[in-house]
């Protein structure tokens, strides 16, 4: 990551004082700066899908 382009960003364009810069995480940082638009929530045949590949196994000692 370029820390010294991402701090003059969140110095210079979004006003952030230092110890506010510093106290983000970097997806904070990017949703700020509108280089994020998220990550959209897994959808029902995804969930079963995963389900289907990874079974919860049975466990032999209930």
């Amino acid at each position: 990551m370029d820390w010294a382009a991402l701090l003059r960003a969140g110095v210079q364009r979004l006003r952030l004082t230092p110890r506010e810069f510093w106290a983000l995480t970097p997806a904070e940082l990017a949703l700020m700066l509108g280089q994020s638009a998220g990550v959209a929530p897994m959808a029902r045949g995804e969930l079963d899908a995963l389900l289907a590949a990874y079974p919860d196994e049975e466990r032999s000692d209930e």
